[in-house]
């Protein structure tokens, strides 16, 4: 079974390539409007997506309680802003160049504002996590 490792993780190739599909398919047009403006492809920000999505479903939920603040919640997703360096943190463990991180931290940021509204001052400087809910198959297990 092939992984991709970096300091931090060893991911199942598997596993990423779902994730890929996963923000690829949740994210959409978002991706390409993002993409159009920022120095990375389209393939270089679904990548760094799957990794913020793989990053953010690892964090515990007690923990996002406690270091942010809800946004938003249904069955699909959880919006939360985030106090501390998420994208920083994504970036450094996942040695991501500075334009990548920015550009997957404004795909969230953009998902956040579209569902909860114009983002007040106070949370600009907050870190945006969309974070994707496991859809279930027929038999009870999780897609993502």
């Amino acid at each position: 079974m092939s992984t991709i490792e970096t300091d931090a993780a060893a991911v199942n190739f598997e596993a990423f390539s779902r994730a890929c599909d996963l923000v690829d398919a949740y994210f959409g047009n978002t991706i390409d409007d993002v993409a159009l403006s920022a120095p990375v492809s389209r393939a270089q920000l679904v990548a760094v997506l799957a990794r913020a999505h793989l990053s953010g479903r690892s964090i515990p939920l007690e923990q996002l309680q406690t270091t942010g603040t809800l946004a938003y919640r249904s069955d699909r997703e959880t919006l939360w802003w985030l106090e501390g360096g998420f994208w920083t943190d994504l970036r450094c463990h996942h040695h991501l160049a500075p334009e990548e991180a920015r550009a997957g931290r404004e795909v969230h940021r953009r998902i956040i504002e579209a569902v909860d509204g114009d983002v007040p001052y106070y949370n600009r400087e907050r870190d945006p996590l969309v974070r994707i809910e496991p859809k279930q198959s027929e038999n009870g297990r999780s897609w993502d």
